[in-house]
């Protein structure tokens, strides 16, 4: 082997590396990503249910003679 080879062999490896480290820093953005959306999404639905609960009772006595 000649120096260009290992060199080259070298930096292949070094950018291989730098590859693997941004994958795996988007795999971890994305997964953070949905736990996100996943809070929000269970938050949303928290709220919904008072909305629903408090609605059953709204309006059920209300007088509306003029």
């Amino acid at each position: 082997m000649d120096i260009s080879s290992i060199a080259t062999a070298f930096i292949a490896q070094q950018a291989g590396r730098m590859q693997m480290a941004v994958a795996a820093k988007m795999l971890r953005m994305n997964a953070d990503a949905a736990q996100d959306v996943a809070k929000l999404l269970e938050a949303a639905q928290q709220n919904l249910n008072k909305l629903a609960s408090a609605a059953t009772g709204v309006g059920g006595s209300l007088d509306i003679s003029v």
